[in-house]
């Protein structure tokens, strides 16, 4: 039986945010500390994505899923994560 495929985090950032850095910070600690990888998306290089999240950027979203915007919670990221791993 094979393993289910690892959780998608992305970090949706915009140029000039000045929240991005510290959670660009957070979710790299955090995924790091589990061993997976990331991704970053400017949101303004994607109309929906812009029309959906500009008032709240940053957002992490795992699998699609917004989990958290503006300071990201490292603690609940991690929860979040873990749970997924786990099946």
């Amino acid at each position: 039986m094979s393993s289910p495929a690892p959780p998608v985090v992305t970090l949706l950032t915009r140029p000039g945010c000045h929240l991005c850095e510290a959670a660009r910070e957070s979710v790299g600690r955090v995924t790091a500390g589990l061993g997976l990888d990331w991704q970053e998306v400017d949101v303004d290089t994607d109309p929906e994505l812009l029309r959906r999240h500009a008032e709240e950027i940053p957002v992490v979203m795992v699998d699609g899923v917004p989990r958290d915007f503006w300071r990201i919670d490292e603690r609940r990221l991690e929860r979040v994560l873990r749970e997924r791993l786990a099946g």
